[in-house]
């Protein structure tokens, strides 16, 4: 039987909505291209991280990668279940909890660039390393107190956090996940008005068990706003050592073995308004403007697998021989190495250009970093499952039995463990195809957003009509013509191509969104699938843009490496281009429907006999 819900989809809707950044207060290459512009400004010249920074941050990187190389052992963690107390304090001592907090309170005070360096550095070796430091330093206390803490807030709590105090993020419940609306853990003001006495358990924080610092979401009293009552989410600086604070459960996963998760109760515990982060009733803005850099380092993650999977199969398929000849000879594993090769290339591409643009003034990144997470989250699974395949009875070996057999323990059976929660990390891949869909049509639904709204009155709905006739006489004609075609784009050599058919399908892109609204209307939200195929389309053409940018941004090269560097990007873009050709075959054209159907029968109990014949 199915649980009632504990609220409304119309009061899960406005309170996520509430909690939108509802302006554009940069620019941002992603939301024109859903819109139909080709900014090439926007991402070519390829940016470049500033000079002067990259001097000062690579002390910390050499040093980092010599720590990783030497003292840690991935295997060691993954078979304890424990970072070791050495790991942690040698991370310490390099700095690697202060990355990105500022020098006066004690940090490294480095940018958005050298952290997604570090993160990759890290993923490539062990990834429960990479969730200790990104959970404290991404989406744990350091990042939203940089972005909205006040000045007595950084003076107490930077100089401990970049000591190494570590931090944890709060948010999740058993009964919340993607919808905050249902959040159950309350913190009512105190008779005095002097702090907030706090309430409810968290679920799945990682870091939680050891971390001494938390930034808390809990529901605070809601507030009258146009007549009716809305839902307020406060965020709060919990400290781990403060009477009710109760670590009750240490969970275990698939992988990543090492990770510090657990679920962290909080029973009466006082907290002063003090420790309020920003405002009371912006807590979730505050996550969600978070996370638009937090979610930065698992595009980042996901390239230190790729190159390491990579190297993995560069090697083994010109040593292992079958048939008379190395199996890299072979087509079938050919063709694999040929995509993974191109493919990071492409999400270094899309994981720099969106790292370098988060340390920039006057650009919005949510879109760039949503997709950046959604891409090379996907394209680095298949980078791993490829690697499990083309090493084959290895790749599913541990890499225990390995060693003890005499073969190179190489870890391919735990990295596809480990890799495997980046589909579903900070925004499973479904959450994000639909902030993403939903972001695209935000200027839709700006100019005739009441002509689908079933709440509007019929004033609002008219005086959209009337708004919607003279926006798009001009908008749909300017998304029909435009010149995508040779010679134009010349300098990109043989990627001019592809830079034309990004330019060409931006604006076909835009008018299938439109030609979508137009033909479900408010039903476009529960057509998931056709809004994922767009999603992802527009995803395939920011990667074309970005491998081209940056292929052409490789510096002063030769002929033969220049060739070599175009090539690479050059079959990139062939297969991204065939994958957007089908999904927009695909858009219209297909079998949800009778899919849908078929998914609401089963669930109904209709199809029963199917999981007959077993115990």
């Amino acid at each position: 039987m199915a649980t009632a819900p504990k609220v409304t989809e119309r009061e899960a809707r406005e309170v996520a909505e509430a909690a939108r950044e509802t302006e554009w207060a940069g620019r941002s290459f992603v939301g024109e291209l859903f819109d139909g512009r080709f900014r090439l400004d926007l991402i070519h010249p390829f940016p470049r991280p500033d000079a002067e920074e990259e001097t000062l941050a690579r002390p910390f990187l050499d040093a980092l990668g010599a720590f990783l190389r030497e003292k840690v052992d991935g295997d060691r963690i993954d078979r304890e279940g424990k970072i070791p107390d050495e790991v942690i304090q040698g991370l310490r001592e390099l700095g690697a909890f202060g990355v990105k907090i500022p020098r006066e309170y004690g940090g490294l005070g480095l940018s958005q660039h050298s952290y997604a360096c570090a993160i990759r550095m890290i993923t490539s070796v062990d990834g429960s390393l990479t969730a200790l430091i990104s959970a404290h330093q991404s989406i744990g206390v350091p990042q939203p107190l940089k972005l909205f803490g006040t000045e007595e807030q950084k003076k107490r709590y930077f100089p401990r956090l970049a000591k190494g105090a570590v931090s944890a993020f709060a948010l999740t419940e058993r009964g919340v996940g993607s919808d905050p609306a249902a959040l159950e853990t309350v913190a009512l003001p105190t008779e005095d008005g002097s702090g907030y006495v706090l309430n409810g358990e968290k679920l799945w924080c990682t870091n939680g068990t050891i971390a001494e610092l938390f930034v808390v979401m809990a529901q605070t009293p809601p507030k009258v706003v146009g007549g009716r009552e809305r839902k307020q989410i406060t965020a709060f600086i919990v400290e781990r050592d403060w009477p009710g604070v109760e670590v009750v459960h240490r969970c275990e996963f698939m992988g990543l073995r090492g990770i510090e998760n657990g679920v962290v109760r909080f029973k009466d515990v006082r907290v002063p308004k003090e420790n309020v982060l920003w405002k009371e009733g912006l807590g979730l803005k505050l996550a969600l403007i978070t996370l638009n850099t937090g979610r930065l380092s698992l595009p980042a993650g996901a390239v230190g697998v790729g190159k390491r999977c990579l190297g993995i199969v560069r090697r083994w398929s010109r040593e292992r021989v079958q048939w008379g000849a190395p199996i890299g000879k072979h087509d079938a594993v050919a063709q694999r190495i040929g995509t993974m090769a191109a493919d990071v290339f492409a999400m270094e591409a899309i994981s720099e250009f969106c790292s370098i643009a988060a340390d920039r003034e006057g650009y919005d990144i949510r879109l760039e970093a949503a997709i950046a997470k959604l891409y090379n989250s996907e394209a680095g699974w298949e980078m791993v499952d490829d690697t499990v395949q083309v090493r084959g009875g290895r790749g599913y070996e541990t890499s225990r039995s390995l060693e003890a057999r005499g073969e190179e323990p190489i870890p391919v059976e735990r990295i596809m463990r480990d890799f495997r929660i980046n589909l579903i990390f900070e925004g499973s891949s479904e959450i994000m195809h639909l902030f993403i869909a939903r972001e695209a049509v935000d200027r839709h639904l700006r100019v005739a957003g009441d002509l689908v709204n079933p709440d509007a009155p019929l004033g609002r709905k008219l005086a959209a009509l009337v708004r919607a006739g003279l926006h798009y006489a001009h908008w749909y004609p300017a998304r029909c013509f435009g010149w995508g075609f040779w010679p134009r784009y010349g300098e990109f050599g043989r990627l001019a191509r592809h830079v034309r058919y990004v330019d060409r399908t931006s604006r076909r892109l835009a008018r299938r969104l439109f030609h979508a609204m137009v033909r479900f209307g408010p039903g476009l939200e529960k057509r998931q699938s056709v809004l994922f195929r767009l999603v992802d389309i527009g995803a395939e053409l920011f990667a074309m843009a970005a491998a081209c940018a940056r292929a052409r941004s490789l510096g002063a090269l030769g002929p033969e490496e220049r060739a070599a560097v175009d090539g690479v990007a050059d079959v990139f873009c062939r297969h991204a281009r065939r994958r957007i050709e089908t999904r927009f075959g695909a858009l219209f054209r297909n079998d949800d429907d009778a899919t849908y159907r078929l998914a609401q029968q089963v669930l109904a109990d209709e199809h029963v006999w199917l999981e007959r014949g077993i115990p």
